[in-house]
């Protein structure tokens, strides 16, 4: 099936269609991402905006065999089974001692996420990872927080996946504004 976000989603305001479709989809085609194009990716991240210009983000990446299957014991048992099929994955790390690290990271994902929808590639977010292993694993310095991982690839078919992430494989809606945006104080 051939789709794109957009056709599951409808913004109430108007925005550019990259927005609509950029998601987070499970399945991963065996395509390898090309050096230039990883680059661009992470050049969009490294301009995001950050407070005081600190820019306290760090991503470490594989995209060979060796350092996929170091990645691998970082990624719960959920993730995993669909994430060992990206071709790279990404973990995004800032250092603790710069006041606003994980919103800004936060933001230098969110480039690096875009620019990968307007590039034709998928990102996938990934929380559920172990932080502790992935500091022992990757020497990690104590002033850095590890925050997620990224699963980065192209798009493959769904029947890669099992039947109940094959079911879950369609783009998400998004709140309505009126419950992400109050004015003068908050309200439930």
């Amino acid at each position: 099936m051939t789709f794109q976000a957009k056709d599951f989603r409808t913004a109430d305001h108007d925005i550019a269609e990259l927005f609509l479709n950029r998601w987070s989809p499970r399945a991963f085609s065996n395509k390898k991402v090309e050096n230039a194009t990883l680059n661009t990716l992470f050049e969009a991240a490294r301009w995001a905006p950050s407070s005081g210009n600190n820019q306290p983000w760090r991503f470490i990446i594989a995209k060979n065999d060796a350092d996929l299957k170091k990645f691998h014991p970082i990624l719960m048992e959920g993730n995993f089974v669909w994430a060992q099929h990206a071709p790279v994955l990404a973990l995004v790390v800032s250092d603790n001692t710069k006041g606003s690290n994980e919103f800004d990271a936060g933001a230098a994902w969110g480039f690096l996420s875009l620019q990968a929808a307007k590039d034709g590639l998928i990102t996938h977010p990934m929380s559920g990872i172990y932080k502790d292993v992935a500091k022992e694993t990757f020497n990690i310095p104590e002033n850095f927080d590890v925050h997620l991982a990224i699963a980065i690839g192209y798009k493959g078919e769904t029947h890669t996946l099992s039947p109940e992430l094959q079911a879950r494989e369609t783009p998400s809606n998004r709140r309505p504004l009126a419950e992400i945006l109050f004015e003068g104080s908050f309200k439930k």
